[in-house]
């Protein structure tokens, strides 16, 4: 049953997920995300663009906009799908911005956060993985991609075993699904070999 609480933090966790930590970190450095680098509102495209210092106050932001409500979600104890419901709300508030026109990113650090919140070991499996795999090939994408699904693989392990809420499951794979969606122009450009490669990282 839907209660104001809930749907004040939904609302909430859509709103924080709008604010676009990456452009204005990007432009407080003086570059707009809109035309530099991948043309990606994200935080790899501010790494891309303005260096690591920079990228690690985006990611912060970006993945704080997803924890923040969804632990919120938790001290008022709501249950596991609702917390669910706040976590997806911020995912699409990053990925369809309200503040831009209902564009946004690709969601993986705003969701990242909301697992942390739900699930940490499962996120802290993604956030491994993602580390693995960008240092090996120095694409961003080829690692979100990868983080996405050692995180559904490892939440169904938890599941079998009796450890993890089939409602943060699902939010896990929901999750994964929409984060391959929208890295769908990434994808194309990986089958062509076209694809952004970190040349540098610091």
């Amino acid at each position: 049953m839907l209660t104001i609480p809930h749907l004040a933090l939904v609302l909430l966790g859509y709103l924080a997920g709008s604010i676009p930590f990456s452009l204005l970190v990007a432009r407080a450095w003086g570059a707009d995300l809109r035309v530099a680098g991948s043309g990606n509102i994200g935080a790899a495209n501010v790494w891309r663009t303005c260096g690591f210092t920079a990228f690690a106050l985006a990611m912060s932001g970006d993945m704080l906009k997803g924890a923040l409500p969804t632990v919120a979600a938790h001290m008022l104890n709501l249950p596991p799908l609702a917390v669910v419901t706040v976590g997806a709300a911020a995912m699409l508030g990053h990925a369809r911005s309200l503040f831009l026109g209902f564009r946004g990113g690709k969601a993986v650090a705003t969701g990242g956060g909301a697992l942390l919140a739900m699930a940490p070991p499962v996120a802290l499996a993604g956030l491994a993985t993602w580390g693995v795999i960008f240092g090996i090939t120095r694409i961003s994408s080829v690692a979100s991609l990868a983080a996405a699904a050692a995180c559904a693989l490892v939440a169904a392990i938890l599941v079998a075993l009796g450890t993890l809420p089939l409602a943060y499951a699902l939010f896990v794979w929901g999750a994964t699904v929409a984060i391959v969606f929208l890295h769908r122009s990434n994808i194309r450009r990986l089958r062509t070999g076209t694809e952004n490669r970190f040349e540098k990282l610091f």
